[in-house]
């Protein structure tokens, strides 16, 4: 009985009201993913209603002024680690990011082509090509920085090296054990875990860098920042878990210089955009993310084109 009746046009109030009804600072009562539903949904049905594109009415629904359509650059996670796979590899994710692809379509092509030239590379190398769960291969390399030369070389074997560069997330909150990272069987302080990237953005040309730290080790992302912060996006996806609140911290503190975002992690679409708004007001950039095991619904690419998040 709670949104019967109620005006799907109206998003922001549509959410308030949820919000409001459950009562709790996290949607304990509802359920963040139960809000979530019906949010999305309404905003479908609104397009629907209004017989134009879903990224077109969210950007009416929202008064974004922007002059433009940016298309965003797909980042396709071709390696799995942590608790993704079991390769043995501490980190989470390596990724390939056709930056300087013309047509998203153009960049497209160009990940499938890397993706398929790896595979054809770890064959060669007598590695398994099954997959992790997200889809990226799982294979059993020495240490990161093999992985990352072997991610390098498929690129540049695939055409794609003047286009393409590679990320990662760390998802280092998996590997942060008693006040210390164990990774590579070592235990490690933040600044040398900084080191460590520092090298690989050097080495490697990686891009972007999410979770490197861990989600709660503010005084390590800090200096991790002022390290790597005009060179790499360092990306909060643990550290701020779209969240308005923690991305003000990170704002104020000068923690990170981009945001993760994950529709279900707030759990309405009125509170996603105005966290992607106070990022980008704050000079941050914003990843409209996915989740694992998730539905074939294409709703975060309308979001992304929404909200020019790139």
């Amino acid at each position: 009985a709670l949104v019967v009746g109620k005006d799907v046009r109206q998003q922001q109030s549509l959410d308030e009201a949820m919000i409001k009804a459950d009562g709790t600072p996290n949607k304990g009562r509802f359920g963040a993913n139960a809000i979530l539903a019906v949010s999305l949904a309404a905003s479908r049905a609104a397009a629907l209603s209004r017989k134009i594109p879903l990224y077109a009415w969210i950007r009416e629904c929202f008064s974004l002024n922007y002059s433009d359509w940016l298309l965003p650059a797909p980042m396709f996670n071709v390696i799995n680690g942590g608790k993704h796979a079991d390769s043995g590899l501490d980190v989470q994710e390596f990724m390939v990011v056709p930056t300087g692809a013309a047509t998203f379509a153009e960049a497209l092509r160009c990940g499938a082509e890397i993706y398929q030239t790896l595979k054809k590379d770890l064959a060669a190398m007598n590695m398994v090509t099954a997959v992790g769960d997200e889809g990226g291969f799982a294979p059993h390399l020495k240490d990161h920085a093999q992985a990352l030369d072997v991610l390098k070389k498929a690129v540049e074997k695939a055409g794609a090296a003047g286009s393409t560069r590679l990320a990662i997330d760390a998802a280092s909150s998996e590997f942060f054990k008693d006040g210390a990272y164990a990774f590579e069987k070592k235990a490690r302080t933040a600044a040398q875990m900084a080191a460590i990237y520092a090298d690989w953005v050097k080495r490697f040309g990686v891009v972007s860098l999410e979770d490197p730290l861990a989600e709660n080790d503010w005084a390590g992302w800090k200096t991790l920042t002022e390290m790597l912060g005009s060179s790499a996006r360092l990306v909060g996806d643990d550290l701020f878990v779209t969240n308005p609140q923690r991305l003000a911290r990170g704002i104020k503190e000068g923690v990170a210089n981009s945001i993760l975002i994950k529709l279900n992690q707030i759990g309405t679409l009125s509170e996603t955009v105005q966290t992607v708004l106070e990022a980008h007001k704050a000079g941050y950039t914003s990843i409209i993310s996915h989740r694992s095991g998730e539905t074939e619904d294409a709703y975060i690419s309308d979001l992304a084109v929404a909200l020019n998040a790139g």
